[in-house]
């Protein structure tokens, strides 16, 4: 049986195809949902962090690539399974260097997805399993994953789940410019209708509870212009 916990995002624009993935993969006792064109697809995963998303490459509006490259531009890390009525190696080169972590060619058995399906999330399970034993680590601080906790040099720091959240899609994504708009969709979810304000609240608490000094930040750097830099480590002293 899967887990309670393993939800499927099915984007596909067929009808009959579109329904009966839904129908079967709910037979097996998934938490499934269905999108129709691309940029509802990307909307749901964003908001919605399945575990699996079964992609179709050729969707009205944005196609599947786009789906496929804004959600690991964003830092989501779910599996994701294209679905393509083109079985050219081309396509699925594109794909799987995008980011897929599968591929399927239509016309396809019933069978053959489940089994890719079960596959698929078997390394959510396993990943799962190691991403909860294993606490992140940088300079002072320990975000331990299982029980949502956070320590700065061993002392407890409260903070609010969303708080957790943008730590914790910073902290996937050292290094890297990430935009308040980026930052939103992702935290927050594409129907959030509030402003860049937000954002940057957010990160002034983050530095209020985490930095030493949080009038001149070491971990959480303003890319002026542009959003936000995440740096793991500490400078050396001097």
């Amino acid at each position: 049986m899967p887990d309670a916990r393993e939800k499927i995002l099915v984007v596909e624009d067929d009808p009959s195809l579109a329904m009966g993935l839904l129908h079967n993969l709910k037979f097996e006792g998934f938490d499934v949902s269905l999108a129709r064109d691309g940029e509802t697809g990307l909307r749901m995963a964003c908001d919605d962090r399945p575990d699996l998303v079964i992609l179709d490459v050729m969707l009205p509006g944005i196609d599947g690539f786009e789906v496929l490259a804004e959600l690991r531009r964003a830092g989501l890390e779910m599996q994701i399974l294209m679905l393509t009525a083109r079985g050219t190696d081309e396509d699925k080169v594109q794909g799987l260097g995008m980011g897929a972590d599968d591929y399927i060619t239509k016309p396809f058995s019933l069978r053959e997805l489940i089994a890719r399906v079960n596959a698929a999330l078997r390394r959510v399970r396993r990943e799962r399993a190691e991403a909860a034993a294993r606490p992140v680590v940088f300079a002072d601080i320990v975000i331990d994953l299982k029980t949502r906790t956070v320590r700065k040099a061993g002392e407890p720091r409260r903070l609010s789940q969303k708080e957790f959240e943008l730590l914790m899609f910073m902290a996937r994504n050292p290094g890297r410019v990430l935009t308040r708009e980026e930052i939103l969709k992702v935290v927050w979810g594409w129907d959030y209708d509030g402003t860049d304000r937000t954002v940057d609240n957010f990160i002034r608490a983050l530095r209020a509870a985490l930095e030493d000094d949080p009038a001149n930040p070491v971990f959480f750097r303003t890319a002026f212009g542009a959003g936000y830099i995440f740096n793991l480590e500490k400078p050396a002293a001097t």
